[in-house]
């Protein structure tokens, strides 16, 4: 089984495209594949989403960190998100052959790398405290750091020779998670107040959907209105229900939902169940879905082609270089341990 780790960085630099193609360009040296990348002006804020061995993945978080501290000033920076540091936040996601330990472990070692660049560096999610989250960690932004660190949130892993939060990068908040969606709703004919209330209405701590953390917010260069979300667990809350909910309020308001933006890649959650109720498809969905059975059909003959190979080579026997017959025996001791699976 092939080990696959994804990191999804979100930088406070959303206005300088030519900035955000090196910083994409410098992720690729490393050998991780960049999937997406996302900016925008109003936030001030990109999302990378990048994935490949974990070793590979590490490293290419590391060096995009070091991007981020050469080009990215908080003193001057000026954007409606939330936002702690120059490398605002840096979840890694087990997506294939790992588990949610191997991720914790490939966030605190980038975390203790990150540190001794001089960020000080929170782990949050399941590599950090129980007792702090990642909106506890993040209250009252970069300008709750300028002074020093607020009280009771002295940073995980302190930064090399410094006492407190790096000048004009903040702080670091290193994460593992599973798959979340990050999401914004544009809504026309609702006040910002009345779009604020509803984001608050949304929820877990007031009482809303599980695992969904909701912002309202003015993008004034585009003349439009958003609810920007994060769905943390789409297993307990269907992002499709908080939509719909979405629909309901606003349209009571007086106002329209005009349009549904993802940050990052897509999970499926979100468009299998939407696609189901809306179109009211019968039968079973998941197993007929075409992307993934024909991940598992190249899995399947990848194996195949790859036992055939080194079945060829042992047969060739002292007709085969040495080189080659080592390999063929890794590679079918590698199968062995982990047969390729889709």
């Amino acid at each position: 089984m092939v080990p696959v780790l994804e990191a999804v960085p979100n930088f406070s630099e959303g206005c300088d495209p030519e900035w955000v193609e090196r910083l994409v360009e410098r992720i690729g040296t490393t050998g991780a594949e960049v999937l997406d990348s996302s900016s925008d002006p109003d936030h001030n804020r990109s999302v990378v989403t990048f994935v490949g061995h974990p070793a590979v993945v590490e490293d290419a978080a590391v060096k995009a960190a070091e991007l981020a501290l050469q080009r990215i000033d908080l003193r001057t920076h000026e954007g409606v998100h939330p936002r702690v540091g120059a490398l605002d936040v840096l979840p890694f996601v087990p997506l294939h052959g790992l588990t949610l330990e191997d991720a914790v472990e490939s966030a605190h070692r980038v975390g203790a790398a990150l540190a001794e660049l001089g960020l000080p560096v929170y782990f949050y999610g399941a590599a950090g405290r129980g007792d702090r989250s990642l909106a506890d960690l993040r209250q009252g932004g970069f300008e709750a750091f300028r002074n020093g660190y607020p009280p009771g949130r002295e940073p995980d892993l302190p930064p090399r020779g410094r006492s407190g939060p790096h000048p004009s990068a903040g702080v670091v908040c290193v994460g593992a998670r599973r798959l979340l969606l990050a999401w914004n709703v544009f809504v026309e004919g609702v006040s910002l107040e009345d779009l604020g209330r509803l984001a608050v209405a949304l929820r877990e701590k007031e009482g809303g959907f599980r695992s969904l953390r909701a912002l309202a917010f003015e993008l004034r260069s585009r003349q439009r209105r958003q609810i920007s979300m994060n769905l943390e667990d789409l297993e307990t809350t269907s992002p499709f229900d908080v939509f719909r909910l979405i629909e309901e309020r606003v349209r009571d308001l007086g106002g329209s939902v005009v349009e549904t933006e993802v940050i990052g890649m897509i999970p499926d959650g979100l468009v299998l169940p939407a696609a189901k109720d809306r179109l009211g498809l019968f039968g079973p969905i998941d197993s007929r879905l075409l992307s993934a059975r024909l991940a598992e059909h190249i899995c399947t003959r990848l194996s195949s082609d790859a036992q055939a190979l080194i079945a060829a080579i042992q047969e060739a026997g002292e007709g085969t270089p040495l080189v080659v017959r080592d390999a063929a025996g890794r590679l079918s001791e590698t199968l062995r341990q982990r047969p390729i699976s889709g």
